[in-house]
């Protein structure tokens, strides 16, 4: 599987709308060749380089497995009517928040992780990134990774 965005490439910096600094809107995510029998896809957005540790900035599952695209913007609610489903993020929040590294903490690399899996997780809206990983365990038949990179 190969994991892409019109919003910025793999290695580059996370332009200022997608972050804190400014709308903070979710990037566009694009997929390819997601394995036969994937029934849904997962996306989990995280910083290891937080001071605190992992810090997660976006879980969202139940995608439908026929999807190849996450439009940018997606709104900050819960459920959608596709049949996705937001979890809380590290701030506390549903749906995405983008990168907001200390003052003067340097550059933090974020870490966009698609999964394919073999069935839909069996989870309420506002799951955790810990809920999520668990609920799949078994069920990942592929991921793929895309890195942005953002400093103050």
């Amino acid at each position: 599987m190969k994991l892409t965005s019109s919003s910025f490439q793999e290695g580059t910096r996370i332009p200022i709308q997608f972050t804190c600094d400014a709308s903070d809107f979710s990037p566009s995510l694009d997929w390819e060749d997601a394995p036969e029998g994937t029934e849904s896809f997962a996306v989990i957005c995280d910083d290891h380089d937080a001071p605190a540790g992992t810090w997660t900035h976006w879980v969202i599952y139940g995608i439908p497995g026929v999807a190849f695209r996450l439009a940018a913007k997606i709104p900050r609610t819960a459920e959608h009517p596709s049949g996705m489903r937001q979890g809380v993020n590290s701030f506390g929040n549903i749906g995405y928040n983008g990168p907001c590294p200390p003052e003067g903490h340097g550059k933090h690399d974020y870490v966009f992780t698609i999964y394919a899996l073999d069935t839909t997780p069996d989870l309420a809206p506002e799951a955790t990134r810990d809920e999520l990983l668990a609920a799949m365990d078994g069920h990942t038949l592929a991921t793929a990774q895309l890195t942005g990179h953002y400093s103050r």
